[in-house]
């Protein structure tokens, strides 16, 4: 793998990283932040109308883009990558507030207790500090739908399961090492069930079909707590 130098700014650093030989990733180094994810976002819209690009994903701070076949100028292309950091503003998304009510323990959310446990905290220390913060979704991914949130609270950090549940519902609010989530489709997930969330979040029949969007401010409420 080729790597350019890392280069140093205000709000991160970034490194720049050939992957195989037909796409390019640019990572934060620095810690997860909302300024630098937006940094991406416009560095996104920017780098996504060159010609040598065939597709462009932004990441928890980081974005990948693939290279249309062919591409020879790698090398210079890296070199511009690091030059627009250097110069890139933070993208204001038009994000829009969502709130969520959601009932936390039962049998959606098996993993309360145990994420309490491992913060020292009991359930309802829990439940108030998840449902007091303010969480910002920084990009979509994993599958239709789901929102990756940063904001959690860092006394929930709770690490994923050893062994993942073969399936998990739709609408199941999870915790996952330093960010949580809800469960958008259903399928296998190694997060710590906490909770269900009566919301639709994504409806292919819909358009936008995901309820979600990148730069959205998101919240749970707390409806109830079934213990």
């Amino acid at each position: 793998m080729e790597t350019v130098s890392v280069l140093r700014v205000t709000s991160a650093e970034l490194k720049v990283s050939l992957l195989a030989a037909s796409a390019i990733l640019c990572e934060s180094t620095g810690p997860l932040d909302v300024v630098c994810q937006a940094k991406f976002w416009s560095l996104a819209t920017i780098v996504k109308g060159w010609p040598e690009v065939d597709e462009c994903t932004p990441g928890m701070n980081n974005l990948m883009l693939v290279l249309k076949p062919g591409t020879r100028n790698i090398r210079q292309l890296m070199d511009d990558l690091v030059h627009e950091w250097k110069h890139v503003e933070p993208l204001s998304a038009k994000a829009k507030e969502i709130e969520v009510p959601v009932v936390y323990g039962g049998e959606r959310g098996v993993d309360l207790r145990s994420v309490a446990s491992h913060a020292g905290l009991s359930v309802d220390e829990v439940v108030s500090i998840h449902s007091s913060s303010r969480y910002t979704v920084y990009f979509l991914g994993a599958h239709a739908g789901f929102g990756y949130l940063g904001g959690l609270d860092e006394r929930l950090t709770t690490p994923r399961l050893d062994k993942p549940r073969l399936s998990v519902p739709a609408g199941t609010v999870a915790i996952g090492g330093v960010q949580t989530a809800v469960i958008a489709q259903p399928g296998p997930s190694g997060w710590n069930l906490i909770g269900r969330a009566e919301v639709d979040f994504f409806d292919p029949k819909k358009e936008p079909p995901a309820l979600l969007s990148p730069g959205d401010t998101f919240f749970f409420r707390c409806e109830r707590i079934e213990k």
